[in-house]
């Protein structure tokens, strides 16, 4: 059996290079990738269905974890989404808040979200978890089952795959990062194992917009049950 706080300690480490990392690149990175999504008409199509899933008068608000520069925060909010975004680079909140002052940005961790249970009607994970060790997921995708509330949705963008890479300079900068692909399958078992429901699953081929060495993306949108199990079923009768 893992020790927890063993996990804690591989987390923190894992943050800190992150942290430092993203601090590095902030303002590169915004520039960078700010139109990004106008050449990707899937990943928009998957926003969009996310929106209309989790966007009403009686849903809680819907946390961008991983926000960065607050791209997708915005996104979501042209879509009438409650969003607000949390990020562990205080570089990046502070880009995310100069580029988008009508939404709230602010530090965190996807590990300890400081949210109360069941407070967030949906989270969007894009590309936030390529940086964790696979270990790790189980951590996470429990943290971001437990803010969410009982029939609230998560969509997860990673990378598909099964390999390390390690960055020692991008966004015009050097740093120090690893990213991780994770296999699909690996993927839905480790959120059904957090007590998420897998809802659809999605890869598709690198294109030119990814670079050479990119591999496949992987999407999935996950839901938590409105009963949980051994307590009825969500389903209708």
């Amino acid at each position: 059996m893992t020790d927890p706080s063993e996990t804690s300690e591989t987390t923190d480490v894992a943050d800190a290079a992150t942290r430092a990392s993203y601090d590095t690149v902030a303002a590169a990175y915004e520039r960078l990738l700010r139109p990004e999504l106008d050449a990707r008409p899937l990943e928009r199509a998957l926003l969009a269905a996310f929106a209309e899933l989790v966007r009403g008068p009686e849903s809680g608000p819907v946390a961008d974890l991983g926000c960065g520069p607050g791209r997708i925060t915005a996104h979501l909010a042209s879509l009438g989404v409650d969003a607000y975004g949390i990020d562990l680079s205080p570089g990046m909140v502070a880009v995310a808040r100069e580029r988008h002052p009508h939404l709230r940005f602010e530090e965190g961790t996807m590990a300890a979200l400081g949210r109360r249970d069941g407070e967030l009607g949906g989270a969007v994970a894009w590309y936030s978890t390529v940086h964790m060790p696979p270990g790790l997921l189980p951590e996470v995708f429990a943290e971001i089952h437990r803010v969410l509330a009982p029939g609230g949705r998560l969509l997860l963008a990673y990378k598909a795959g099964e390999r390390v890479r390690h960055l020692d300079h991008a966004y015009g900068h050097p740093l120090s990062l690893d990213v991780y692909w994770v296999p699909p399958g690996e993927v839905a078992g480790l959120l059904g194992a957090a007590g998420f429901t897998v809802e659809a699953r999605m890869t598709r081929r690198p294109d030119a917009g990814d670079g050479p060495r990119a591999g496949e993306q992987g999407f999935v949108l996950a839901r938590k049950p409105i009963a949980e199990a051994g307590s009825g079923s969500d389903a209708p009768p």
